[in-house]
Order: structure tokens, then sequence, then C-alpha cells
């Protein structure tokens, strides 16, 4: 085991920071580490918008869902899906829309844009923990894209996909067991017994009641499934493919 190994497997959300600021320093090595991460042919399909303004932030955390950590982070992170960028590279080339047209609009061009930004994501956080620092990412802002790409001054073909708090952590907390390596992991095909699966998510159930039996004083030991089950039961976000559309982005 290794110092970058140690640090990966002691990741844990944080959502309760203290008032220290980052530093320029460290967001330029957050920024660098992430634009290091590997990228679909070169492509670097990403903006990062990092948001430092108090008032900006506690806008962006109303639209999140009140997510109070957004608000009170020293740093905000928000990483956007961007083909606006490759647009601007075909029109510096005298490569009009009628011939870029299909392929920034294709399913596959976003999701090589939502591939990279989660990649370059990934760096950062693990640049920023290195750190010392912490961070907690935020799919909350889907929940009004397009209230929050209005705030950004996002044009069209950027979208902002997900947000990073980034901060030094006030409450450190528990790290969430994961499913068991042998239920994410399968050689050579994907299992071919259901059998196996089902039997991987009952002991994991038991392992994830017992922390949230723990983490509330028994106030809560819900299943992994049946917290899958209901959440696939509620389904949100279904304007999404609708708003993609409003952004220029019609997935063909």
């Amino acid at each position: 085991m290794n110092e970058i190994i140690e640090k990966l497997l002691e990741h844990r959300s944080i959502r309760s920071y203290t008032a220290q600021p980052v530093s320029e320093e460290q967001i330029r090595a957050i920024v660098g580490s992430a634009q290091a991460a590997s990228t679909s042919s070169f492509v670097q399909a990403y903006t990062i918008i990092g948001i430092k303004d108090k008032a900006r932030r506690t806008r962006l955390a109303e639209l999140a869902g009140n997510q109070k950590h957004v608000e009170d982070c020293p740093l905000l992170l928000i990483f956007c899906l961007d083909l606006h960028r490759l647009e601007l590279c075909a029109a510096m080339e005298g490569i009009g829309p009628d011939r870029t047209r299909d392929s920034l609009e294709s399913t596959e061009q976003y999701t090589v844009g939502v591939v990279d930004a989660a990649l370059a994501a990934q760096n950062a956080a693990i640049a920023a923990e290195s750190m010392g620092l912490g961070i907690c990412y935020i799919g909350g802002l889907r929940n009004k894209p397009r209230e929050v790409a209005e705030l950004l001054k996002t044009p069209e073909r950027v979208v902002p996909l997900f947000g990073m708090t980034v901060g030094y952590p006030a409450k450190p907390s528990a790290a969430k067991p994961r499913l068991p390596l042998e239920a994410v992991y399968s050689e050579e095909t994907y299992w071919t017994e259901e059998s196996e699966i089902r039997d991987r998510l009952e002991k994991y159930n038991e392992v994830i009641a017992e922390y949230y039996r723990e983490r509330t004083g028994g106030a809560r030991a819900e299943r992994w499934t049946e917290q899958m089950g209901n959440r696939l039961a509620k389904p949100n976000r279904l304007d999404w493919k609708d708003y993609l559309a409003s952004r220029k982005l019609p997935l063909k």
C-alpha cells in the first residue's frame, strides 16, 4: 500500500468547512491536476468555473436544493461540458456550422464531454485531498439547470454538469462503506448467475444498515437495495433532455 492509494481509500464527502480560504496556489494546483487527466482524442471538452463570491454561492446553494455546504465552503468548482470552445475551434479554421452541427449534437460528443469533465473532476478531488482539503460533489445543480446557466452566463453548447465544494474540513465525517469489490469487479464477462449478485447485495445490505444504525443512533437502518429501489421509484430531472436541446444539444 502506498500513500496515493491510502489517500484514495480515505475519501469521504465533506459538508462542513472552516473559514480558512483556499489559496490561489492551491487553486492553480487543483485545476492543473484536473487538466492533467486523460481526455478523449485531446478534445478537453470541459470548463471549470470557480465560485468564491458568497452571494453567488448562496444562490447556487438554493438552486442545488438548499445545500448549506455549497454556501459555506470557501470555494465552489463547477464542471461544465463545453462544446462551445470546439465550435469556436472549427470557426477559426473556416469550418462552418453546416459541417460541424451533426458532430456537436451527437450523443457521442456529449458523452465524450461528460466523461472528460468527470475525469478532470476526480483528478481535482484527489489533488485537493492531498493538500488536506475536503470536497463534496454537488449534482443538485441539475435541479435548476436554466437558472444555474443564467447565473453563470454560460453560452449555448456549455452545460454545468455538477459542482464540487472545496475547503478545510471542520467536521470530518466517517467513510461510507462501498459495495464489496466482488460486487463491482467481474473478470472476462458479466456475471452469468444473478444469484451471485443478489447474495453480495444482501451481505452489503447488512453492512450499510449497520452503518446507518450506528451513525444515527438507531434512527435509521436503511438497506442499500431499499435505498436504490426507492430512488428508482421516484424519477427526477426528467426535463434534462429538453434542457440540453435548449442549449443546442439535441442529442442524435
